[in-house]
């Protein structure tokens, strides 16, 4: 059973100020999990993945990218404050997990992804560092649906940690299936046309996982599902290094866990 500390459903991520040597949180598979406020038995925390990529190489049906992403996990914050103009204080725990992605048309309709990812992890509050690791597959299927064009995604994948302080290790994996569905309604704002869309996904764990709080009782979560909605882009925006194709919102919910997501790529 892979036991993941305290506020993070699949793994991650900031922690509350506690004695240095305990580790009430687990930002090691922050960047697998999603930006969004987390909740269990209470208690909210939050965290900002940013999606960093380069393309290596490129063709008509196949590409090879370079994937960088950064989280965050942030104290005592939640995204409600933004709009009273209140920011993070202070930056409790971060990931960075650079990755190679490999994606291949493999026909008209279909494409397959995998990817290999070896990456650190920082708690701040007690200077707990982390080696991560990850891998897995997809495969993304497009299919007729009116003029909606869905797209169908199974994915399978496992990520693990090992801490430096101790060497102590811990590993889930996981398997997803969802769909992606666009309405064919279309705004152009400066030269990039947005489509709503939404989706739907669940998730089945082979093992259940632990979320651990240093006050309640053990989570344990088998499976969970998701639903939400993204305006997706006609091509990406923002700046060199940090660019968007999609951006939007989705709700998580299995076992007792609860999670309220930002989403700034393909949501599935």
């Amino acid at each position: 059973m892979a036991r993941l500390r305290y506020l993070a459903p699949s793994a991650l991520i900031c922690a509350l100020p506690v004695a240095a040597e305990t580790d009430y949180t687990h930002y090691a598979f922050a960047n697998y999990l999603g930006s969004g406020i987390y909740r269990t038995s209470g208690q909210d925390a939050t965290v900002a993945n940013i999606p960093i990529s380069f393309d290596l190489q490129r063709s008509d049906t196949e590409s090879l990218v370079l994937k960088t992403p950064i989280s965050l996990g942030f104290f005592n914050f939640k995204w409600s404050d933004l709009p009273d103009g209140e920011l993070p204080k202070s930056v409790g725990t971060l990931t960075v997990t650079p990755g190679i992605e490999y994606r291949v048309r493999t026909s008209d309709t279909h494409e397959f992804q995998t990817y290999a990812d070896l990456g650190f992890g920082t708690n701040f509050t007690n200077g707990n560092d982390v080696l991560i690791y990850s891998a897995g597959m997809s495969s993304l299927l497009d299919f007729e649906l009116g003029e909606t064009s869905p797209v169908w995604v199974n994915r399978a994948f496992f990520a693990g940690y090992t801490t430096l302080h101790d060497n102590s290790s811990e590993t889930y994996s996981a398997v997803l299936s969802g769909v992606d569905i666009g309405t064919n309604y279309f705004v152009q704002v400066k030269g990039v046309e947005i489509e709503p869309r939404f989706f739907a996904a669940g998730y089945w764990y082979f093992d259940k996982l632990s979320f651990a709080t240093p006050f309640e009782d053990d989570v344990l979560v088998a499976n969970s599902y998701e639903v939400g909605v993204t305006l997706a882009f006609s091509k990406p925006v923002g700046w060199d290094l940090f660019s968007i194709e999609r951006f939007g919102v989705s709700y998580r919910a299995g076992d007792g866990v609860e999670v309220w997501r930002l989403i700034f790529e393909f949501p599935i």
